[in-house]
């Protein structure tokens, strides 16, 4: 715009200067005029010097608004990038986070796994970890499917493994039980003697008690029978094992 503006003046000023170049001849014909004309032809190259340098000006304003338009590409390019890489580390925090919630869920439900659970077998209430209440629950399974050989198996390995579980008492009970059933009676009242030494207060007491009796029956022992139904009758004289026990007197010679 500057240069289109000035290049009028310049066109004027060349024209003056031709036409004074023209009039030289009749105009002036002595050293005055000369002058004037040499001081017309300085001016007009002081003009055309300034408008060089003007133009040189105009070109090293454009280098520099060509520079630092470069340059703000170049800021923008860097500034798309660093929101690139912002980016990615958001969503990686976002996965190392969620990566970690789930590993402590996992990690919270294996432990869960392995805490003891309340529960309540035959009346008594106690703590058994999950295995333990997976292990006698399997082996009175088998008890009740009538595969007692197997149920007397399971349960002798149960008390084995667990000696000290509130299962005990009850897996004494039906692994004499087990033994019973199979006519193995000696081992049947060994386990409801250790209920009655142990547990004598535990809910299948009296039964154990009137079991031992059956098993002595069994055995021809008669008076070792009765001993055992007297005792029951004084121990638990209130149970329905009791009023078993009294039939059973009856009937004993």
């Amino acid at each position: 715009m500057i240069l289109t503006r000035r290049t009028p003046r310049l066109i004027a000023l060349a024209a003056l200067w031709a036409c004074a170049t023209a009039a030289q001849a009749a105009l002036f014909e002595d050293a005055d005029a000369r002058r004037a004309i040499l001081e017309l032809r300085q001016r007009v190259d002081q003009v055309t010097q300034g408008s060089n340098q003007n133009g040189e000006d105009t070109s090293q304003v454009r280098r520099s608004l060509l520079d630092f338009q470069s340059q703000m590409e170049s800021m923008r390019a860097e500034m798309n990038k660093l929101r690139g890489e912002n980016e990615t580390l958001r969503r990686e925090v976002a996965d190392l986070k969620r990566g970690q919630t789930d590993l402590a869920k996992g990690m919270e439900a294996r432990l869960q796994q392995f805490e003891p659970v309340a529960v309540t077998v035959d009346g008594q209430e106690f703590k058994a970890d999950p295995a333990e209440k997976r292990d006698f629950e399997a082996a009175l399974g088998v008890f009740r499917s009538g595969k007692f050989a197997d149920a007397a198996s399971a349960f002798s390995g149960f008390v084995q493994r667990y000696p000290k579980s509130g299962y005990v008492p009850s897996a004494r009970f039906w692994l004499g039980n087990a033994y019973y059933a199979t006519r193995d009676y000696k081992p049947a009242i060994s386990n409801f003697q250790q209920i009655l030494a142990t547990a004598p207060q535990h809910m299948r007491a009296p039964d154990s008690a009137l079991s031992i009796a059956n098993c002595q029956i069994e055995l021809k022992d008669t008076k070792a029978a009765r001993k055992t139904l007297e005792d029951l009758l004084k121990a638990y004289p209130e149970s329905d094992a009791a009023n078993a026990a009294k039939e059973r007197l009856s009937k004993l010679k």
